[in-house]
Order: structure tokens, then sequence, then C-alpha cells
């Protein structure tokens, strides 16, 4: 599997980077994780607009979600080559009506569906092209998911937006490569089931045995040094910050 770092800031964009999205590529599969504030110009710098196979949305705030509304007028209003078929969609339940009434005016009810194929989210495995794909929900204030995506022997894991929870940890379990969200500061910020801190997930991956951390989704506020100090404290593999641009075979 090829992962590029699409965007990765948290909760806003930051100068040097969008929110989150992550391209993951396999056997000509692109599927793309998240599309927040800013990703859909930066996914540019990777791939054309036409050429993504699957979205995933983990959740349904702006900064993992909001530049769907983009898409659809991208994918809705292309006149060289006609409209495109639609891409699946797989998102909570209610993505269709949040992003319908995000971009607030649709020239019909059903245009969003034209162009994208909604597939309602529950726990579970399935598969999504060549990937086999498990998602569990995950501790956060709206319905969030985080995913397992295993291809070629090779596992990649990515949290979405969570607090400490146990299927979180499940889905990590011996990945080689996990993407984690470290948006708190250990000491500073204390919300049960809403973010991680840098230690939180870095004890996350010891626990888990995963083989390699990419801590992602830090807010431009947050001092990221820190944060991956605190993971490395508590993992004693390979971490590192996830940075715009970024290529990881996994």
């Amino acid at each position: 599997m090829k992962l590029t770092v699409v965007g990765c800031s948290g909760s806003f964009p930051s100068a040097e980077s969008a929110c989150s999205s992550y391209l993951v590529e396999a056997d000509g599969f692109r599927l793309l994780l998240d599309m927040g504030n800013g990703a859909l110009g930066e996914l540019q710098r990777h791939i054309g607009l036409y050429d993504l196979d699957a979205v995933f949305l983990s959740h349904l705030h702006a900064d993992h979600c909001i530049d769907m509304c983009g898409y659809f007028v991208a994918r809705y209003y292309r006149h060289d080559g006609g409209r495109c078929p639609a891409i699946p969609v797989y998102g909570p339940e209610g993505t269709e009506q949040r992003l319908i009434t995000a971009y607030a005016d649709t020239p019909t009810p059903s245009a969003m569906a034209e162009v994208f194929d909604f597939h309602t989210l529950k726990s579970g495995s399935f598969d999504i092209g060549p990937f086999a794909v498990r998602v569990e929900r995950v501790a956060h204030p709206v319905e969030a998911y985080g995913i397992r995506l295993e291809y070629g022997g090779r596992t990649l894991a990515y949290s979405g937006d969570t607090g400490v929870c146990e299927p979180l940890y499940e889905l990590a379990a011996d990945a080689d490569l996990f993407l984690c969200e470290a948006s708190f500061t250990h000491g500073k910020e204390d919300i049960p089931g809403l973010h991680l801190n840098g230690r939180e997930a870095g004890e996350l991956a010891q626990r888990a045995g995963v083989g390699r951390l990419l801590l992602t989704h830090i807010p431009p506020w947050t001092d990221a040094g820190r944060n991956l100090a605190d993971a490395r404290e508590m993992f004693p593999g390979p971490a590192e910050l996830a940075a715009a641009g970024a290529v990881y075979e996994v």
C-alpha cells in the first residue's frame, strides 16, 4: 500500500497543511480517507480530480468532510467527458443530508446522490476495492469511525478523531503503520471522549504492537514537537509527525 498525506492539520488548516485527508493506493485503486478543509486543492498535486475510486469519511465534522462540497461541483458540473458516474462514499448515517445542508443549494434533492454513491458505515468488516476493511465506532461527540485496511499481508490503521477507547486498540493491533490523531497536549487538555494526546497515542501504539506510529490531526495551536516527544516516551518503535505531501510505503 502507498499512503500519501494530502492534509494533516487538526480542526482548521495551518499555514503548512490542509485538514485531514489521506490517499491510500493499492493495485491501481485509490481510496481517500477524509476530505477536510483545503484537501481538494492539495489532492490535485497527487492525482487528477477524477482519479479517485472511493472516499471514506470518518465523521461529519467540517475538518474531515467539508471539501466534499467542492468535489460535488467538480463531479456534477463536469462538461468535458460528461458527468462523472457515482463514486462510492462511505460515511456515518446522514452523510448525504449533511453534505446537502453544507452545500445549501443543490440543483435537485437527489443531485448529491447522482455523483456520490452513499454507503452508511456500521461497525464491521467488508471490502473496498482490493482492501479488506474493518471499521469500528470510536469515542467522539458525533458518530465517528476508525478504519483498518489490509492488503497484500500489510495493515494500515487510521484512528479518525477519537478519545481513548478499546475499539481503537482493536483496529490498531499489529498494524504495520498506525496513523493516529494527537490533538491534545498531555497535562493541558483533559476532555474524555474527544481527542488523544501524544502520550496516549504512544501508549496505544505500544500496547497494540504497531510497527510504526504516525501522529496526525495536530491543530496549529498545539506544540507538535512536544506531542511527538510524549509519544516517543511511551512507544519504543519508529514515531514521527505526519506532514503534507509525505509518502509512505506500507
